[in-house]
């Protein structure tokens, strides 16, 4: 109840027109396309199966949010040198060695319009794949010779994977509180978007309270990230970087949409949805049936409050800081992906 009432009462969230994300990314592409060439260069094999495993991850990389955050949480102070590029590319390492496993807990056959490495090599050679990238990306950490970056990125590696048993545990249970969700999210997605921040702050060698300023700006916005997307998954023909809606119905997914809506639904209206989310498949029109529950109880604005507080928390965050443009736009970033939601 606490927490509800905390997340209820924000001030409404900011209007940002610009797409703030591609301005980032575009100041900062030189950087981006080094990072994928550090990534190519350490993915490198003698393994042929490996070397075509490791290219068609490659072709089928997201947005590359995480390591443009290393980046940027390294401008922010000035930085001159190269140990961002490196620690851009193990934070984006992680990020897709988890994402092969996800696809493998999943069962997932396509992922951003291209098969998934399990959908063609199998579940085995996904997993074993999986494994080392986080094995070279531990390498490139011990090349790093900081102790603390290995032990910020060790660490979140660690808390991601216990995210993912936290979300088994709770696998198809409808009436998980809000809490257990946050919790999940915070683990698998928003842990690794506060490292991404914090280790900036760590090869400017900044002060105890600015590396956690930058965490929490990016735990925040992790949060914030993962509620939006959540939501869009209910919500829009197109979500924000063009995953297909529905698909964490189909899967089975218990996301804040349906918390929420469960606990406005009537009793008839839970027995149905509980139904829904413990068979083993689901249909296009269950997943209509859903939508019109989602609109009767007006689910998805409550979610955007949930997503407000926590884009406001981030914002907040960086403004210890002296301005300058990147952490103007910075803490743009999360009004902007709050503002994609139909």
């Amino acid at each position: 109840r606490l927490i509800t009432n905390m997340l209820l009462n924000v001030v409404p969230f900011k209007q940002s027109k610009v797409n703030t994300f591609d301005e980032i990314k575009s100041t900062y592409e030189d950087q981006l396309r080094q990072v994928d060439e550090h990534i190519k260069l350490k993915l490198s094999s003698h393994v042929e199966l490996v070397g075509e495993m490791a290219t068609h991850l490659m072709k089928t990389g997201g947005k590359r949010l995480r390591p443009l955050l290393t980046i940027c949480s390294s401008e922010i102070f000035g930085y001159k040198g190269n140990r961002h590029i490196n620690l851009a590319a193990c934070v984006e390492l992680i990020h897709n060695a988890t994402l092969l496993h996800d696809d493998v807990i999943d069962k997932s056959e396509t992922r951003r319009g291209f098969k998934t490495t399990n959908a063609i090599w199998g579940n085995k050679s996904s997993i074993l794949a999986g494994d080392y990238l986080l094995s070279r990306c531990f390498e490139m950490m011990v090349d790093d010779g900081s102790q603390e970056v290995l032990k910020i990125l060790s660490s979140v590696s660690s808390e991601i994977a216990q995210g993912e048993i936290l979300q088994l545990q709770f696998e198809k249970q409808i009436d998980m509180v809000e809490k257990n969700y946050l919790d999940i999210i915070t683990a698998k997605t928003a842990s690794l978007f506060g490292a991404s921040m914090r280790v900036g702050g760590c090869i400017n060698d900044r002060t105890n309270k600015e590396k956690e300023a930058l965490e929490s700006y990016g735990r925040n916005l992790g949060i914030c990230f993962q509620i939006t997307d959540d939501i869009l998954d209910y919500s829009s023909k197109e979500k924000i970087f063009g995953k297909k809606i529905g698909n964490d119905f189909i899967e089975g997914k218990i996301t804040l949409p349906i918390i929420l809506l469960f606990q406005k639904a009537s009793v008839k209206e839970r027995e149905m949805l509980n139904e829904y989310f413990t068979q083993e498949t689901r249909t296009e029109n269950e997943f209509n049936q859903v939508l019109k529950l989602i609109n009767k109880y007006n689910v998805i604005e409550t979610c955007k409050k949930r997503a407000d507080y926590f884009s406001n928390v981030a914002s907040d965050s960086l403004s210890i800081f002296e301005q300058n443009f990147i952490t103007q736009k910075l803490q743009d970033l999360p009004f902007f992906i709050i503002n994609r939601i139909n």
